[in-house]
């Protein structure tokens, strides 16, 4: 059975940005309202110096709201900015409406979509430590008289908000706790493949760039046979839970490739904070491909937006190459590679390979060019290679099998004996 989608109005108010920055920020509204099962009907919008303190927007706008939500029967409206609790108060009283705003609606969507126990746990915490703050307007009705020290003298309010707090708090640690133990199961898995020696490469970006679509044309393109791709779908945070899969290419390097969560403009701190263990794989990459969505008129904004919230959760120094998405939206020439930037289209499937031979220039760089003779009694040696390196010719001489190859430093030292020449250098 379909779930009934309800009406909705979005409201934004128009402070010092630019009008694209604003329209934007908008439309985005729009998207994660529809991504939380909601159809936006309609939409206010007023430029102000600064919001109304009491109710947001100006009285008479208020007043226009209240009109806008009898008209198109909207059961619910959305504001385009995190609210105060006395906001939200005053704005239900007056509208007879349930109010919600920006960080409440990501939060649902959050919640809706967590999957795993890691996710659960963090989208509950952030949603607690949201609602912390916000049980002081809900107890204003309950009546505050009383005064002295301890709970004994306090109005019933007061004693029940106390009470209430003291359950959030005790919930979040009990949470947090739980959560704790998973990020170190979460670090012993990064532990053992970082003993496994494989690159980490995480995909960041905005939320339905393609992230999700690169990772599973990876896979189509280099483990066709693997059954584990990622959940992908035209809409914001369609993927929460960061997912890694082990990429094998053609001259046998591996590396692990890491889907994170989408960032999004204005992404409610709670969440960062909350999300900052799944992050983790993020601040562990060797590389980052930061995927861009070319075809968005504001693509130049979402990049800043995406470096600040790699800042905040302590992501810097990290290689980065720039994979500008959906090239054939925006109609321009791919697939191309500028420096550290490639465009492509991953939906086309064009572009991968290139996209390939840019990681393996960024984390490879300890591979060298060699050329070997293995005594034959020692074939185990020339098997290893097979499996390991990148072996362009293989020739069988008087002595031994005489391989030219691409292999790791580790390797070479490892079996320096049998080398005969190093890149143009005879030994």
């Amino acid at each position: 059975m379909m779930e009934v989608r309800k009406k909705a109005v979005v409201v934004g108010v128009h402070i010092n940005s630019n009008d694209d920055e604003f329209t934007e920020s908008m439309q985005e509204l729009h998207e994660l309202a529809y991504a939380c099962n909601y159809d936006v009907v309609s939409e206010l919008t007023q430029k102000l110096d600064k919001v109304n303190k009491a109710h947001y927007i100006g009285r008479g706008k208020l007043e226009e709201l209240k009109t806008l939500i009898d008209e198109v029967q909207a059961e619910i409206v959305i504001f385009n900015d995190e609210l105060s609790p006395s906001q939200i108060q005053v704005l239900e009283d007056e509208a007879e409406a349930k109010v919600i705003d920006r960080t409440m609606l990501i939060l649902d969507i959050f919640a809706s979509r967590a999957k795993t126990k890691e996710a659960k746990l963090q989208v509950e915490i952030a949603q607690l430590k949201y609602m912390l703050p916000r049980l002081v307007g809900q107890g204003v009705s309950m009546g505050r008289q009383g005064g002295g020290a301890g709970l004994k003298n306090r109005g019933a309010g007061e004693t029940k908000l106390e009470l209430d707090r003291r359950k959030i708090e005790t919930k979040i640690a009990e949470l947090s706790k739980e959560l704790n133990q998973l990020v170190k199961q979460r670090e012993t898995q990064r532990k053992k493949r970082k003993k496994n020696q494989f690159p980490v490469v995480s995909l960041v970006g905005y939320t339905n760039a393609g992230k999700s679509t690169i990772m599973n044309a990876m896979i189509d393109k280099y483990n066709p046979y693997s059954k584990k791709k990622v959940f992908e779908r035209d809409m914001l945070f369609a993927t929460l839970d960061t997912t890694v899969r082990q990429i094998s290419l053609p001259d046998n390097k591996q590396f692990l490739l890491a889907d994170t969560v989408g960032f999004v403009s204005k992404l409610p701190h709670h969440l960062v904070k909350a999300f900052r263990s799944t992050l983790e794989e993020v601040r562990e990459a060797d590389l980052l491909i930061h995927v861009v969505d070319i075809a968005n008129p504001n693509y130049e904004k979402i990049i800043e937006v995406t470096n600040e919230t790699l800042t905040e959760i302590g992501v810097t120094d990290i290689p980065v190459i720039f994979a500008y998405n959906k090239a054939d939206l925006a109609r321009i020439s791919y697939p191309k590679i500028e420096d550290n930037r490639i465009y492509l289209s991953a939906k086309q499937n064009k572009g991968i390979d290139e996209l390939a031979k840019l990681i393996c220039q960024s984390i490879f760089t300890d591979y060298i060019q060699c050329e070997m003779l293995i005594p034959y009694h020692l074939g185990h040696i020339v098997s290893y290679f097979n499996e390991v390196a990148h072996i362009k010719d293989t020739t069988y001489e008087e002595n031994g099998t005489k391989i030219i190859m691409e292999c790791k430093q580790k390797d070479l030292e490892k079996y320096k004996e049998f080398v005969i020449k190093i890149g143009e250098n005879e030994i």
